[in-house]
């Protein structure tokens, strides 16, 4: 009989992110694949797509109608596996799903950085930390993305019935790779960059916590002693007039290129010169990974994602300071070898760890040992 899963997240999205090369092997298996988030988009290798009116604060009314909505679908069909992510979509889904666990039914649920951490706002130990300690219980294997994560679940004692590691949810290294000089300047001549440029690559949501106003103020020190750097920012949010109007205020905004949303960042990694990144949280950032991969130097706020890519002298530096950073920056600027050796150490650590390749093994490993699990309680029950 054909194995069933449904995938559940807040957005489809965020599938379509990080999830569509082990729905492909999925389906190369043999399985049958559902999607259940909210949104419309069609997804390639889907069977079944279900709009979920979910809203990504936990406490609004319309989740109440989505965790109804799924409860039914789970319970209309017969899945093997429900592999739930983000805070919401995960929380949804492991409700709906805990009475049919009973019939064999296997809850997956992947922390893409728990927004409990240590430098997070009281308010979302306050929120979030009960809802994730509650619904592990309602979980067969809990996998984080992080080893903070993975050690806060093991000493928070979550009761998850298995709580495993993975290196995040991979990169395409074929896509995101190193360019040469020639091609590098090629490409900034259509884009309209100047060649002498130094070029700082950032892309994020404007929002707070992506908190690009500080990469506003750390170019601000660098107008004396380094005036042809140019800040690049992809990226859209309600916090982008803020971060224009703080340029304009300090001077900068002939220095700083506000692209909106973009989806070719393999090629503005490509024409860049290193990656800077200043978000407060972050679970395993995707944007750091592409750079490395690209074989670009990190500069970068110390949060708990950047702590595990960014390794201090080895790939690039964390700095927690606008004066550090901008240390750190010129000395990269005047050193082009650095700048080459650290690139080629962080593309290096993207290649033996965080690859597609490396990830979908070890995702496949999960599933195998679920799927061995399984097949082992119906021996088991038909004897």
């Amino acid at each position: 009989m054909k194995k069933k899963i449904l995938f559940c997240a807040t957005v489809d999205y965020h599938i379509r992110l990080f999830h569509l090369p082990f729905i492909q092997w999925l389906k190369s298996q043999g399985w049958e694949v559902h999607v259940a988030a909210a949104g419309n988009s069609k997804l390639p290798y889907v069977d079944q797509q279900y709009h979920l009116p979910i809203h990504r604060f936990p406490l609004r009314k319309e989740n109440i109608l989505a965790y109804q909505l799924l409860e039914s679908i789970i319970e209309s069909n017969s899945y093997d596996i429900v592999d739930c992510h983000t805070p919401v979509g995960g929380m949804i889904a492991r409700l709906a799903a805990k009475n049919r666990r009973k019939a064999g039914l296997k809850v997956m649920y992947t922390a893409h950085g728990f927004h409990f951490c240590k430098g997070a706002p009281f308010i979302n130990w306050l929120m979030y930390y009960p809802i994730e300690k509650l619904m592990a219980n309602y979980t067969d294997l809990l996998i984080t993305i992080n080893q903070e994560d993975y050690q806060l679940a093991r000493q928070k004692k979550f009761k998850a019935a298995d709580i495993t590691h993975i290196h995040g949810v991979g990169v395409d290294t074929d896509q995101f790779f190193l360019v040469s000089k020639e091609q590098k300047n090629n490409l900034r001549e259509k884009h309209r960059f100047p060649e002498d440029a130094f070029l700082l690559f950032y892309a994020a949501e404007f929002n707070r916590n992506k908190n690009q106003a500080f990469l506003i103020k750390v170019l601000a020190l660098l107008k004396e002693t380094l005036p042809n750097a140019i800040l690049v920012l992809a990226g859209d949010g309600k916090e982008l007039s803020h971060c224009r109007q703080i340029a304009y205020k300090m001077d900068v905004n002939h220095m700083v290129r506000f692209l909106g949303y973009q989806n070719n960042m393999n090629v503005l990694l490509q024409m860049s010169d290193i990656v800077v990144a200043s978000s407060k949280r972050e679970g395993l950032p995707v944007n750091i990974m592409e750079a490395m991969s690209c074989g670009l130097p990190i500069v970068a706020f110390p949060n708990r994602g950047h702590r595990e890519l960014v390794l201090d002298g080895v790939n690039g530096w964390l700095e927690c300071t606008e004066k550090g950073m901008a240390e750190r920056i010129v000395q990269l600027a005047e050193n082009p070898p650095l700048r080459f050796n650290l690139g080629k150490n962080g593309r290096k650590i993207i290649i033996e760890k965080y690859s597609q390749n490396q990830v979908l093994a070890e995702k496949r490993r999960v599933y195998q040992s679920i799927v061995n699990e399984m097949e082992e309680r119906m021996e088991w029950t038909a004897h």
